[in-house]
């Protein structure tokens, strides 16, 4: 295994693991606006993710990038659908107003 592998590898891991602790402790009232912020994380991972696609330096470089793409995109959609399900929730019901 090369040493930009390992590396890459222990970075993911680590990042993984205080990821998981952040979001464990929002408070529910937060999750809305860390919703918004993670689709933006998100959109960046896609642009990310279409360059390592797109350079096709190995075969398997670019199986990854693609998924990368799918798994960032899948994430953003269902971001913005939960976000906006929510939002609705908060909306007042025209029941009642003249």
């Amino acid at each position: 295994m090369s040493p930009e592998l390992e590396q890459g590898l222990y970075v993911f891991v680590l990042a993984t693991f205080v990821g998981l602790e952040v979001i464990r402790r929002v408070s529910p009232l937060l999750h809305t606006p860390l919703m918004s912020l993670t689709n933006a994380i998100s959109a960046i991972a896609v642009v990310g993710s279409i360059l390592v696609a797109g350079e096709q330096k190995t075969p398997l470089s670019t199986v990854l990038g693609t998924i990368a793409v799918a798994c960032s995109m899948i994430n953003i959609v269902g971001g913005y659908l939960i976000t906006y399900r929510m939002l609705r929730m908060f909306r007042k019901s025209g029941k009642g107003k003249p």
